[in-house]
């Protein structure tokens, strides 16, 4: 199943300085902000926006089990972006994943929320980021 997506689009650059990023040139934080207000406007409900080192990510949760919609720009960019799903582990040591089948909503959400956006262009599926 294809759970990475690449696209371009002028909508996420980031509006603060520099200074204010996660890290030099990595960015991610309009474009997770604005995917969780998409998804939510189709039923699909996530966390408000967190971030990491390498970017942002919202969690989306099926029963116990958790993912993760990881948002950034492609490397040296601020036009290109990736996301792409994690599935979160149950148990010590990576063991006991969320099974993907069960974000098979968020996906399609995804796919219909990138495809349905005019200034969204160059879309790109794939299975790994």
């Amino acid at each position: 199943m294809d759970t990475c997506v690449d696209f371009e689009s002028e909508l996420f650059k980031p509006f603060l300085s520099e200074e204010a990023q996660v890290n030099p040139n990595v960015y991610g934080a309009e474009l997770a902000w604005w995917f969780a207000r998409e998804l939510a406007k189709l039923g699909i409900e996530t966390t408000y926006p967190k971030y990491e080192d390498w970017g942002w990510f919202i969690e989306y949760f099926v029963d116990d089990n958790e993912y993760w919609l990881c948002c950034g720009n492609v490397e040296d960019t601020k036009n290109k972006w990736r996301i792409y799903l994690v599935c979160k582990a149950k148990g010590m040591f990576g063991r006991n994943k969320a099974p993907v089948d069960m974000a098979k909503p968020l996906l399609k959400a995804v796919a219909k929320v990138l495809g349905d956006t005019e200034k969204v262009t160059n879309i790109g599926w794939s299975k790994n980021a």
